[in-house]
């Protein structure tokens, strides 16, 4: 299965570190996000793989080379203007011929991509969503009131949400709702989607899941024990 790793956007949570090195090639202990990520979906038989680039997309290319590192082939596009999440992909048309991933970057995840692609091909739909639960503590107390009365109150809750992990699986058939040379996001093609009553479907991952642009889920994936628990490490996916 071709794969497809977003690696163009400017990385600014994680400023100022990100205005020096891109996004992907952030260490993570004392690899680079994208040489780790390359290194798993090579140890699943991933053989091709397209890298999309735009800031800063002259070290990853100096980094990854042709793949051969990895005994991979690794093609690049590079977006003179940001395409978006999902953009870039129509620049890949001719290639992206059978069902292939996408994978934004900044995900570290030891989502099974086995089962992930079973579940894809069972819905038989354009576009599989990898998903998780996470949730996202609110700053504030929050107050119900009617007619001016409160009549409940909490403190700081939580909410617990289905959220996207930044994993896809998709059909080519999928390219045709992608328009060319202007940005279109991942938010753009689920609208369009719906809108036009094409199902979108979920796999639900219950692991690990962290967004390692944001400096919380970096912090932590440095944390991970990375040669201590090497069974773990070999399921480990790092998005760039």
């Amino acid at each position: 299965m071709k794969v497809v790793i977003q690696c163009g956007g400017k990385g600014t949570r994680l400023r100022p570190y990100t205005m020096v090195l891109p996004k992907p090639l952030m260490p993570v202990k004392s690899e680079p996000v994208l040489e780790l990520l390359l290194k798993w979906l090579r140890r699943n038989d991933v053989r091709e793989v397209f890298i999309t680039t735009g800031y800063l997309g002259e070290l990853i290319r100096s980094f990854c080379g042709d793949g051969r590192q990895w005994s991979m082939k690794i093609e690049y596009t590079e977006e003179r203007e940001p395409l978006g999440t999902i953009g870039p992909l129509a620049m890949l048309r001719d290639q992206l011929d059978s069902t292939f991933m996408v994978i934004n970057g900044d995900v570290l995840t030891d989502l099974s991509i086995g089962a992930f692609l079973a579940c894809h091909h069972r819905s038989k739909g354009l576009v599989t969503v990898a998903t998780a639960r996470r949730e996202t503590p609110l700053e504030f107390g929050v107050i119900e009131a009617c007619d001016g009365r409160v009549v409940s109150f909490k403190e700081k809750p939580s909410l617990t949400n289905l959220m996207s992990m930044g994993v896809y699986c998709m059909e080519p058939g999928v390219l045709e709702h992608i328009p060319r040379g202007v940005p279109f996001g991942f938010d753009d093609l689920m609208y369009r989607l719906l809108a036009e009553g094409e199902p979108v479907h979920t796999y639900q991952h219950d692991g690990l899941w962290l967004d390692i642009g944001r400096v919380a889920d970096f912090q932590n994936a440095q944390a991970l024990d990375w040669d201590e628990q090497a069974p773990a490490h070999e399921r480990l996916v790092v998005v760039s």
